[in-house]
């Protein structure tokens, strides 16, 4: 009678909780099962451990095989487990040593011939594991990906590759830390530029507020007027994310299998779904939960486009994870969180032709016709958004070949990134999150609290839209480098609002 114990991590969100493998041999009549609400792929890794291990050079005990996935109440899917059952196999029947089992994790899917497959979600398990003090045993496709986190990686191709470092008879040489995390941004594909950008000099100032204070921002003008062309310009004006901002990020790409990418490490995430989108693509879903768009956009921006064109109720899944950076996905017998504190960007025309309030007026659309079409976004949503300005047309003069080229997205980005570092220097989160307990900053002099006032009574603004207009101002006042928030900072943040252009 012989057990053996490894060590591995369950897909369940970004989480990756604690799995135990328990290995118990057994006398009998020979027989192979596996307990512990295992689902289906995991259960058939039965048939894919023997043939590894017999394609390894080892034998497959005779006896009865009891395998444990403990907790016992917690689902386990996929083929991750696949290493860690065949090594507790071996060590239990006295065909591999132990003692280093002990201190890693280990995880892989393993093929009929012992081939070491890749497998999801392999990020959250090594910031546990680093955590922990634990190695990792990986397949070489996941080393880099599992090195980020500063866990001790030990990559291999095989289970025999495997087996021979356990028995200190081949070491594997840990993986290094990629490039990619002491790189800088000049090491990375350039982003598009505002120097592209002419005229819209109001539109490209409320650009250059939201990203200081992380504001929400709605761009509504006619067709071809640069909406969608300022909106795709927002990342490069955004400062990198910090390494725990990044590792965070490139988490949920690991849950969704699509692993390590280089040239995205420390660019803030955008993500531009289309408005076909339905809201498990949106939020997240499926019957095993896994993140969406919203998630995806973490610590970046998520730009929806042609807004008034989304179905109301999708729209409306947004405004809790707006509020708290996160959401909850619930399904039968499991339940699983996903961070998405991301900035808000969208764009709409202002009617259904586009052309209401166009110069060249073409808009023949009818006042109740209006009213339907921007009645597709709901007050609740509309209150979540900090910044809305009109995108109108560019005159002609503009676009002149011999007129001085329009400020780059570098210079903008260094007033950017020295709000931003006001806002760190005061020990507070970006401007646009600030918790209630923070709004002391916000608070304005004498003569701004009398314009707040003024266009709440007028306006009927709620205390949330007061809040935001109050967090914007402060946003204004740090791109000017003002200790305080005055009377043109309010002014300024009630003119972004843009309240009669929604």
């Amino acid at each position: 009678m012989r057990i053996a114990i490894a060590r591995c991590r369950a897909a369940l969100g970004i989480s990756a909780p604690d799995v135990s493998i328990e290995v118990f041999l057994s006398g009998g009549l020979p027989r192979f099962s596996i307990v512990g609400l295992a689902e289906a792929a995991v259960r058939e890794s039965m048939e894919r451990v023997r043939g590894a291990i017999l394609s390894s050079g080892f034998e497959f005990p005779q006896r009865r095989i009891t395998v444990n996935l403990g907790p016992a109440d917690m689902p386990k899917s996929g083929g991750r487990f696949d290493l860690a059952i065949a090594l507790g196999i071996l060590v239990a029947s006295g065909q591999v040593p132990g003692q280093r089992l002990e201190k890693a994790e280990c995880y892989g899917e393993l093929s009929l011939t012992g081939e070491l497959r890749p497998v999801p979600g392999i990020l959250p398990a090594a910031v546990r594991a680093a955590d922990t003090g634990r190695a990792m045993l990986v397949p070489v496709e996941n080393a880099p990906e599992a090195a980020l986190a500063g866990a001790e990686v030990y990559p291999a191709m095989t289970l025999a590759a495997v087996t021979a470092h356990l028995s200190a008879q081949a070491e594997i040489s840990p993986a290094k830390e990629p490039q990619a995390v002491t790189s800088t941004a000049a090491d990375r594909s350039p982003l598009p530029d505002l120097r592209d950008v002419r005229g819209q000099e109001a539109a490209r100032r409320c650009l250059e507020v939201a990203a200081a204070g992380g504001h929400n921002l709605l761009l509504c003008g006619p067709p071809g007027t640069g909406k969608s062309m300022l909106a795709r310009r927002l990342p490069g004006i955004l400062p990198d994310m910090s390494y725990s901002e990044a590792l965070e990020t490139a988490a949920i790409d690991s849950v969704l299998g699509l692993g390590f990418d280089a040239r995205r490490w420390r660019v803030r995430p955008f993500r531009a779904p289309h408005h076909s989108a339905s809201a498990a693509a949106l939020v997240g879903g499926g019957s095993t939960p896994r993140p969406g768009e919203i998630s995806r956009a973490h610590n970046g921006v998520l730009f929806l486009d042609e807004l008034p064109e989304w179905n109301r109720h999708v729209l409306e899944t947004l405004r809790e994870p707006i509020e708290t950076g996160a959401i909850t996905i619930s399904r039968a017998g499991r339940q699983a969180d996903f961070p998405a504190a991301f900035q808000f960007v969208a764009a709409m025309n202002p009617c259904p032709c586009g052309y209401h309030g166009d110069p060249s007026g073409q808009c023949h659309c009818s006042a109740e016709r209006v009213r339907r079409y921007r009645g597709k976004i709901s007050g609740p949503l509309l209150d979540r958004i900090d910044l809305r300005v009109s995108v109108g047309r560019v005159a002609v003069d503009e676009l002149r070949p011999n007129r001085p080229a329009p400020e780059c997205s570098a210079r903008v980005a260094e007033r950017v990134i020295a709000a931003r570092d006001r806002q760190a220097q005061r020990g507070t989160s970006c401007n646009a999150r600030l918790a209630d307990a923070e709004m002391a900053i916000c608070e304005p002099d004498a003569a701004g609290y009398r314009l707040l006032e003024s266009a709440m009574q007028r306006f009927s603004l709620s205390i949330r839209a007061q809040r935001r207009i109050l967090r914007v101002a402060r946003t204004v006042a740090d791109l000017g480098g003002a200790e305080g928030v005055d009377k043109s900072a309010i002014a300024e943040a009630l003119a972004f609002r843009g309240l009669d252009s929604v």
